[in-house]
């Protein structure tokens, strides 16, 4: 039995070989479209978002349900989202998850549409009327702020820019981060912290052979950052990283770890009732910080130039200024203490504060997913569409998945298990009946009259493919995995080209 797709193909042959993107929302409901329009009972599904959560979504149904055709719509000219713009550098292995993402976008009844914003060039309302579900999984791209006096100064970044920047996300291109002092402050202990501390201390040589950005790679080049200072409000049991980051931090060449033992009392007693993964990873810690090390660990430390350490029990309160309150100076952070215990232990302020001297604080407590369109739900106190299994309150026939739905938590695979619950919820709804996909539906023939009208070109694929043969090429040329393009400008140029 032929696909939707080999319909959809034939009909744009009998309609003197009109694109399916270049034909209007009139045409296709009033005119030579009228008849294929009103017998397709293909359901179209539109995705916005294509990071991880919104190509894992797309993946499930397509796999599910062999009518379904998926739409994917992306604000950028490229896809990929995170594990573009947010994997760390030295974790290629990590975007190897990007070949699977190339197979499901490359899939008969699967299309990318790049360069798109939902909400400004096309509401989400407008994607409702054109399709029988739709799927928000565009993220999170907010950040959370500290919330204290000083952090607008120069010298303090969120985590999430700083990685753009290195990341070569075009948003952040202009960031340039001051890198001439001797100590940087991290706020937080997650992965993306101990990231933003790995690429700050690591030797060139190891970047030079990753797909970090050129601009990135000479600014670290020049940076004078000695020492790296982990910070979080909590203790050793309750770091947030997993205990291959932290691995890789012990083992980064031509450093050493610099801890505070008085942070670790009564921490190797609480081990025995804890779960295995956040027991390994706390002995690693304690091995870190309180074991002499042997003779060939000692040499490796003593020979090294740069210095790493996680700060527990503190909070920020105020970053402090130079005298001519220029650029930051220093960090003022609460000590705090515990009540309660395990990842349920509260940090409380003792009303003791201490001042580290820093230039450079990089803010890691989060990022926070922002509302996309007035006429969506959304939580703005938890930053999150309020859902049930993806399933958007009062929204029928609107859906969620990834961070959107969850806030920002766990690793790709969180994100992919996440994504999947989601696909099988709408698919549900379809075979019971609460998503009536009986109704013709134009699917991206209806966006395209739209976005046409408004001088909006999407970018395919195919289009896609052209900037990453030229960023390979480029990455080639100097030893290196690819060299990203940094400008939609210049992405849009080769794209259509």
């Amino acid at each position: 039995m032929r696909s939707c797709r080999r319909l959809l193909s034939e009909l744009k042959l009998w309609t003197s070989g009109r694109s399916k993107w270049t034909r209007g929302l009139n045409e296709g409901l009033g005119g030579s479209g009228k008849a294929f329009l009103s017998t397709s009972s293909c359901p179209k599904v539109c995705i916005v978002g294509s990071g991880p959560a919104g190509f894992y979504t797309a993946q499930h149904l397509i796999k599910a349900r062999q009518d379904v055709e998926v739409d994917i719509y992306e604000r950028l000219p490229v896809p990929f989202g995170l594990v573009r713009f947010g994997v760390a550098p030295d974790h290629p292995e990590v975007k190897n998850v990007i070949n699977t993402f190339t197979q499901t976008a490359k899939h008969s009844r699967c299309s990318f549409y790049g360069n798109v914003n939902v909400g400004k060039d096309v509401t989400v309302d407008e994607l409702q009327g054109a399709y029988h579900a739709v799927v928000l999984s565009y993220g999170a791209e907010g950040n959370r702020r500290m919330g204290v006096p000083g952090e607008d100064l120069p010298g303090v970044y969120s985590a999430k820019d700083f990685v753009g920047w290195y990341n070569g996300l075009p948003s952040c291109r202009e960031l340039k981060p001051d890198l001439s002092c001797e100590t940087a402050i991290i706020l937080g202990q997650g992965n993306v912290a101990l990231d933003v501390a790995r690429i700050l201390l690591s030797p060139l040589d190891i970047l030079k052979k990753t797909d970090i950005t050129q601009p990135a790679l000479e600014a670290l080049a020049e940076s004078r950052v000695q020492k790296v200072l982990i910070v979080g409000r909590r203790g050793p049991m309750q770091v947030a990283c997993t205990i291959k980051e932290l691995r890789e931090m012990v083992n980064l060449p031509g450093t050493r770890p610099e801890m505070v033992t008085a942070d670790f009392e009564g921490v190797s007693e609480a081990l025995k009732d804890v779960p295995r993964p956040r027991k390994r990873l706390t002995e690693l810690l304690l091995k870190t910080a309180l074991d002499a090390p042997g003779d060939k660990e000692l040499e490796r430390r003593r020979n090294a130039a740069r210095v790493w350490g996680f700060r527990f029990y503190r909070s920020p309160t105020e970053i402090l200024a130079d005298p001519g309150r220029s650029r930051t100076a220093g960090i003022r952070l609460a000590v705090n203490r515990l009540e309660g215990s395990g990842d349920a232990a509260r940090a409380v302020l003792t009303g003791e504060v201490e001042d580290v001297s820093c230039g450079l604080v990089i803010s890691s407590i989060g990022y926070k997913s922002l509302p996309i369109d007035p006429a969506v739900p959304f939580d703005s106190h938890r930053a999150v569409m309020p859902n049930s299994v993806g399933r958007v309150h009062q929204a029928p026939g609107l859906y969620c998945s990834g961070w959107l739905k969850t806030g920002p938590t766990g690793v790709i695979a969180t994100t992919m298990n996440n994504s999947f619950d989601t696909a099988r919820s709408l698919l549900e709804d379809m075979d019971s009946g609460a998503l009536d996909v009986s109704p013709a539906k134009p699917g991206s023939q209806a966006v395209s009259s739209l976005l046409e009208k408004r001088g909006v070109k999407p970018v395919t694929f195919s289009d896609w493919e052209k900037i990453d043969s030229l960023e390979t090429r480029r990455g080639d040329a100097c030893g290196k995995p690819r060299e990203k393009l940094l400008s939609v400008e210049e992405m849009l140029k080769v794209a259509r080209a």
